[in-house]
């Protein structure tokens, strides 16, 4: 059955990321787009753009394609910005789907979750460039695409982009939890993936915030999309199907 997926790429990232997986879904017969967050874009400021910014910018896409029936996916920190859309557009939305990916309660930021040596480190690096994160290329390697050669690897590197850290810093804030909310939920969970370290892990400690949820696995980093899109592709469509 032929499905809408629309993919929210993560931090330091765009939608061109995703284009990868993207096709292979649409070789697969679904309709996927690819937008590109807010504070994101060529020429945003990533001074002042922050999460609301960025949910907005989902928003009015949808609006603007006329998408329903939308299988929204958030790769990490998209996890936050789907979780905003969710709250805002809940009849254009029939399954999220968290891809190793943040799953907030009403009131939290990106930066609650994470471990307090990154906090530190992105406090640091946001003081000295302008309110704009960038993520050292070491923890890229080792962390995040801990299963690419390192030619992909430094390729992968310099297609980033500065991430605003408002974005990182900005509470969501929802009129119900995720739990309460009454589309489908899934999370997929790339078993390599140590961009969080395994003692404050993805799943189960980010994934049960979602109530009733399916679990979807794979191999792979926290980086999937470069390493293997055709795979993610497969494990989007179990994560997202009926």
């Amino acid at each position: 059955m032929a499905d809408t997926y629309v993919l929210v790429h993560g931090a330091w990232h765009t939608g061109a990321e995703m284009e990868p997986v993207a096709q292979h879904l649409r070789d697969r017969g679904h309709t996927v787009h690819c937008p590109t967050l807010a504070g994101n874009r060529a020429g945003d400021d990533r001074a002042t753009s922050g999460l609301t910014e960025a949910v907005q910018s989902v928003v009015e896409y949808l609006e603007k394609n006329d998408l329903r029936n939308v299988r929204l996916v958030g790769h990490s920190y998209g996890g936050m910005v789907i979780s905003g859309v969710a709250d805002r557009v809940p009849d254009r939305i029939t399954r999220l789907v968290y891809w190793c990916a943040f799953v907030p309660l009403s009131g939290e930021c990106l930066n609650d979750m994470v471990p307090p040596h990154y906090r530190a480190l992105f406090d640091e690096i946001a003081a000295s460039n302008g309110n704009a994160v960038m993520l050292p290329y070491p923890i890229w390697r080792e962390a995040f695409i801990n299963d690419a050669d390192a030619a992909l690897a430094q390729s992968a590197f310099d297609r980033l982009n500065l991430q605003p850290y408002r974005t990182f810093t900005e509470p969501v804030l929802l009129q119900s939890e995720l739990a309460a909310k009454p589309m489908g939920k899934s999370y997929l969970l790339c078993t390599e993936d140590t961009a969080m370290p395994h003692s404050l892990p993805w799943h189960p400690r980010l994934s049960e915030r979602l109530g009733l949820y399916r679990l979807v696995t794979c191999p792979g980093s926290h980086e999937l999309c470069f390493t293997d899109p055709a795979l993610l592709a497969r494990k989007m469509e179990e994560a997202g199907r009926d």
